[in-house]
């Protein structure tokens, strides 16, 4: 079961300034394959904790997906961070200053050629908008902040290095909304549930509204027979309690 990740990179995503894409666009490329994001860690342009947080998260065997500042202006710094975390040189991949040059010919030198200095060991990802490469390093695959370019990129990586990883995600999901209640008279019936179908995904919801209406929403993931199993036995123990009752499924 292979888990994957994100982190996105950019001041102007804390400030305000833009809204972020890629969140919402990575959960549905990989929706679209059958998997699931595992975790999202958004941050901004600051060396040191790019430096960190790669360091937490290079050794691990996630496949991740980072966004934004692999350029050559000022405020972009993965590419340096990336080496550095992985306590490697920078130096200049041929194949991606080959990409640059076919591109840009003499204009890609003095400073469009330094997007090719990247950490000892990367491979590089085609970029199909203007072929300044992105790279991978581990598992983890660096694409620019601009969803034109990162998009296919992310594809690009999803279909070629790892194809056979596909439908690893829950095939169902299942909510059962409890009405009139909160969440404290409902944790034993919790805890037993999990206890019984430690292979579904569980998750509980408590909602407050406006009016003061209260319910807590329960969501069970899984394999369908796993789930009609799961929900069958909750819906009959909170029957026994004389709970009102929602459900939706996908």
């Amino acid at each position: 079961m292979a888990n994957f990740g994100a982190i996105i990179i950019g001041d102007e995503l804390l400030s305000g300034k833009r809204q972020d894409r890629h969140f919402p666009h990575v959960i549905e490329t990989l929706a679209q394959r059958g998997l699931e994001l595992k975790w999202c860690r958004i941050i901004g342009d600051d060396p040191a904790l790019i430096v960190e947080t790669l360091q937490q998260t290079l050794p691990l065997d996630d496949i991740v997906f980072c966004f934004g500042g692999i350029g050559a202006t000022p405020d972009d710094h993965t590419r340096q961070c990336a080496a550095q975390a992985a306590n490697v040189p920078l130096q200049r991949h041929p194949e991606a200053a080959a990409e640059i040059e076919a591109r840009f010919g003499a204009e890609a030198y003095p400073h469009r050629i330094l997007m090719a200095d990247l950490a000892q060991g990367s491979r590089i990802i085609p970029n199909p908008f203007n072929r300044i490469p992105g790279f991978s390093l581990n598992r983890h695959h660096f694409l620019p902040g601009f969803p034109q370019m990162a998009w296919p990129m992310m594809d690009w990586v999803l279909d070629t290095l790892y194809p056979e990883i596909r439908n690893q995600a829950p095939e169902t999901e299942v909510l059962i909304t409890v009405l009139d209640i909160m969440e404290s008279p409902l944790l034993d019936l919790m805890n037993e549930f999990v206890r019984r179908y430690p292979d579904l995904r569980f998750s509980s919801l408590p909602h407050i509204g406006e009016d003061g209406e209260r319910k807590v929403e329960f969501g069970l993931r899984g394999t369908r027979p796993r789930v009609a199993l799961g929900a069958a036995y909750l819906k009959q123990e909170l029957g026994k309690m004389g709970l009102k009752l929602q459900e939706n499924a996908d």
